[in-house]
């Protein structure tokens, strides 16, 4: 048959007693048993939708792309001790950290798997619209978000097999490597095309990059409404999956941070790295979860990507409101002299920065 059903059972002695029982949409009525057409509602709505965040989001990443210096860019890539601290932040810490909270809360092994599953995937593309917010390091965020998206065809595969031998075989996980690649794609084609504008036309570049700023920070958070309405049906799930969803962006946020003050890094590119720790590819683990398991296994995890999700972008919009405020604050606070300096060195680290102004440069 080309029409998928549900089955819905219902009580013998209601059917009996009352005709009517079986709903009117019902096609096969047999015994206890009524055959219901499926609802393609969430299903149409989410390919439409689909559709246009893709297209959204890759006009964000082209806006990205034209605050990219070329050199910076490649200069980050033939040094990159920056992409090289992330990288220990991504499939360091988050897998252990993951592992850790599924330990201390006890939880169900098909729920752990689901959390590590979180903790092994790469960096989200908000990351960039974030780090822009916050006067990051755009030509690091963005190698960042690209060598992990990369480096996640052979890093998840190990950290798996490494994190999830107690709970499942690591085999019965599928990696949608397509999906894997075609992020990967959407990332670097977009931004590779901002760069070159941002080359040839820079003046341009900074208007669009204005325009694509905003509309990222609507997309970010329309991702987020559209995952309420498209999963308003899943939200009934353990309480303490709810706990770890609001534990685990924040310690990524908080731990990529200290880290990379630890190796070194400058304050703007230790916020950079601490967005790029924190924020997941959520997308790419819903991916999984679906491949991976039966209808009655997602009805206990299948809602962790998506709070996830909601957790980390409202951490990030804590650390943007932080820095904001701190920024207003330092700036009032700062002598004539002060604030004389302070122009002359926002000119090099405008340079350095892909056209940042960082109050923090060292």
């Amino acid at each position: 048959m080309q029409t998928n059903f549900l089955s819905q059972q219902f009580n013998a002695g209601s059917l009996a007693e009352n005709s009517t029982a079986c709903p009117a949409n019902a096609t096969i009525c047999d015994g206890t048993s009524c055959v219901l057409p499926e609802d393609n509602f969430n299903q149409t709505l989410s390919v439409v939708l689909s559709t246009v965040l893709t297209i959204m989001l890759a006009l964000v990443m082209f806006s990205m792309g034209c605050n990219v210096e070329l050199k910076n860019f490649l200069g980050h890539i033939k040094r990159p001790w920056g992409i090289f601290v992330g990288f220990l932040c991504q499939f360091g810490i988050m897998p252990l950290t993951a592992f850790l909270l599924s330990l201390a809360f006890n939880i169900l092994p098909i729920q752990a798997v689901v959390v590590l599953i979180m903790g092994c995937c790469p960096g989200g593309t908000a990351s960039n619209v974030i780090a822009y917010w916050v006067d990051g390091d755009m030509d690091l965020s963005i190698s960042m978000t690209t060598c992990s998206t990369l480096l996640a065809m052979g890093m998840m595969p190990l950290c798996l097999f490494i994190y999830t031998k107690m709970w499942t075989d690591s085999d019965a996980i599928v990696l949608p490597y397509d999906s894997i690649g075609l992020s990967l794609v959407a990332l670097v084609i977009p931004v590779s095309f901002g760069i070159f504008v941002n080359h040839k036309w820079p003046t341009k570049a900074k208007i669009i990059l204005k325009v694509g700023s905003i509309v990222g920070a609507v997309l970010i958070v329309l991702i987020a409404v559209v995952g309420g309405i498209l999963y308003k049906g899943s939200w009934i799930i353990s309480p303490k999956l709810w706990i770890i969803g609001t534990i685990f962006p924040a310690a990524g946020y908080t731990l990529g941070f200290f880290l990379a003050r630890i190796a070194g890094l400058s304050w703007h590119r230790c916020r950079t790295v601490s967005l790029e720790t924190g924020m997941q590819n959520t997308q790419l683990c819903s991916t999984i979860v679906q491949l991976s398991f039966t209808p009655e296994q997602l009805e206990l995890m299948f809602t962790f990507p998506l709070i996830y999700s909601i957790f980390q972008l409202l951490f990030a919009l804590l650390i943007l409101g932080g820095y904001r405020l701190y920024r207003r604050y330092h700036v009032k606070t700062k002598t004539d002299v002060e604030k004389t300096a302070q122009k002359e060195d926002s000119k090099s680290s405008a340079k350095i920065n892909g056209g940042f102004v960082s109050d923090e440069m060292k």
